[in-house]
């Protein structure tokens, strides 16, 4: 609408309504200010995750001016700054913490005695809980899968043949199998084919 309009003069406001603030919308929490508080700040130390709620001009203002450690002294700043080298998580002294209480301490020289602890990079090196030789771990075998026992199977062979005895047994039975060794009969070709396809798949597989 054009302001120079006749109807421009005639539009009336309710006295003391704010045409700047939308239906349900925040009211800026700066002293006497009536626009909308869209805009959010925090409160500052001690009251993290609080928030004032400002319009864009005074919420402009506050960050100028806003500073987190404000009041606090040299030393409080340098106990926050070696505090925040561990992003404000509480730390222990090594051995000094509910495990290192619970297993006790036979001899102070010593330090506490883990249960069951494991040394994969040799840190305690000659401790006294590791003159205990702990048994050797059985090498554990080869993991093999069902579609590698079927074709050990169609082999005639043990899962444990070697690759010598897998390759001598498919050349007996193919040779077994074969049309030519059978007069040109071809009723064997379906098992010579899965003879095949088992030696392959073991070959495939690394077992021969």
């Amino acid at each position: 609408m054009k302001q120079d309009s006749r109807l421009f003069d005639r539009i009336r406001v309710k006295p003391g309504e704010d045409r700047r603030l939308r239906p349900g919308a925040r009211r800026c929490e700066a002293p006497n200010c009536r626009n909308e508080g869209e805009h959010r700040a925090p409160m500052g130390r001690g009251r993290e995750g609080q928030f004032f709620w400002f319009c864009l001009e005074h919420v402009r203002e506050y960050n100028a001016t806003y500073n987190y450690f404000n009041g606090m002294d040299d030393n409080e700043l340098s106990a926050y700054q070696k505090d925040a080298l561990t992003g404000h998580r509480p730390t222990w002294t090594m051995a000094v913490n509910a495990w290192g209480r619970a297993a006790g301490r036979a001899d102070p020289a010593r330090g506490p005695l883990p249960h069951g602890a494991q040394d994969a990079f040799n840190l305690f090196e000659g401790a006294e809980w590791k003159k205990t030789p702990r048994p050797e771990a059985e090498p554990e075998g080869r993991m093999i899968r069902n579609a590698e026992r079927k074709a050990f199977t169609t082999l005639g062979l043990d899962i444990s043949a070697t690759d010598v005895e897998i390759k001598a047994r498919f050349k007996d039975l193919a040779k077994r199998h074969h049309p030519d060794s059978n007069g040109g009969d071809r009723s064997r070709e379906d098992k010579l084919r899965e003879i095949i396809q088992a030696y392959n798949y073991l070959k495939k597989a690394g077992f021969c």
